[in-house]
């Protein structure tokens, strides 16, 4: 069975930083793109950041305060988020099976979700 498991959520004051992890598990993704994904209460879920073997791509609105990665030999990405913000509290979503060379932008890329992850972002 092919399962995403977000970690690192939590509550933090503005400014501090947090780090998501997505481990995958039942079939590597190498070959395709990650993504990380939010949702905020009343909002549409937006795309943040997405990651493969050979580049990377992070939405105009978290760029330069967020980073991703990933680790292949951990089959694992992650989400850097530094200087947060309250507007940055959502449910954040990892994604995976998008083609990086076609588009990374948009959940129907995406076939296989995590369950989510609360960030809280106090001021």
């Amino acid at each position: 069975q092919v399962q995403l498991v977000e970690s690192g959520g939590g509550l933090v004051q503005t400014g501090g930083s947090l780090r998501l992890s997505c481990a995958a598990s039942g079939r590597t993704f190498s070959d395709y793109a990650m993504g990380w994904f939010r949702q905020a209460p009343g909002k549409d879920r937006e795309f943040v950041a997405a990651t493969w073997w050979s580049g990377g791509t992070i939405s105009n609105s978290v760029k330069g305060r967020f980073t991703t990665s990933r680790d292949s030999d951990k089959n694992t990405v992650y989400l850097q988020m530094n200087s947060l913000k309250p507007e940055d509290t959502a449910v954040y979503y990892c994604a995976a099976g998008a083609d990086y060379y076609g588009s990374v932008y948009r959940e129907k890329d995406y076939n296989i979700w995590g369950q989510g992850t609360q960030v809280t972002v106090s001021s």
